[in-house]
């Protein structure tokens, strides 16, 4: 998060490119919700290894990076994508396990994973199953919608795809994950899950 008066993302690329130091900027800014998106999708055993990848290869990169854009976010992101794509094997497994056991070790605490067996198991369950069988395409974008919280213009930067692309694979995704829950909205269960 950028506050007031701090150097923009494609501002911290310039100073990196002259000093590499100043790249520490945006892993501090990005690292931990790019850490927390990555570990939703594989699980935090890969996630550490993924985001400094991440950031290995962003670094690496600094000179080809467009500063015209000035949140490095869907950039990042991109990056990361790619690199979960070598890892797809085990995130398929771990919503199969989650569609099976209706427990998400990743993303919830002990407690919220006792609350969740007892009210919304099979609401995690039917919601994995569905993420499990998504082409890989659709899934990506559906998660960066979802997870990272990303526009339909920053998914489509972040994977080198149009905006028309994004709006397709989402609507795709979204009408699969739909029937598979039975006709109900994917957004209104997770809604549900996290507020139960």
């Amino acid at each position: 998060m950028i506050t007031h008066g701090e150097p923009d993302d494609a501002e911290v690329i310039g100073r990196a490119r002259r000093d590499p130091a100043a790249f520490s900027v945006l892993f501090d800014r990005h690292a931990p919700a790019l850490h927390r998106y990555v570990t939703r999708r594989l699980g935090d055993s890969l996630a550490d290894d993924v985001v400094a990848e991440t950031f290995l290869a962003a670094f690496r990169r600094l000179t080809r990076y467009d500063t015209a854009h000035r949140d490095a976010r869907p950039w990042l992101y991109g990056i990361a994508a790619n690199l979960i794509g070598k890892h797809r094997r085990a995130e398929v497994r771990a919503y199969l396990a989650l569609a099976r056991t209706g427990t998400d070790e990743v993303a919830e605490s002990y407690a919220d994973r006792v609350e969740a067996r007892v009210s919304a198991s099979a609401a995690h369950q039917e919601l994995a199953e569905a993420l499990a069988v998504l082409s890989p395409e659709d899934r990506e974008v559906l998660l960066m919608i979802a997870w990272a919280d990303f526009s339909y213009e920053e998914v489509a930067r972040a994977l080198g795809i149009p905006v028309g692309t994004v709006r397709s694979r989402l609507h795709r995704a979204r009408r699969k994950t739909r029937a598979a829950l039975g006709g109900v909205d994917p957004s209104a269960v997770e809604e549900e899950t996290t507020r139960g």
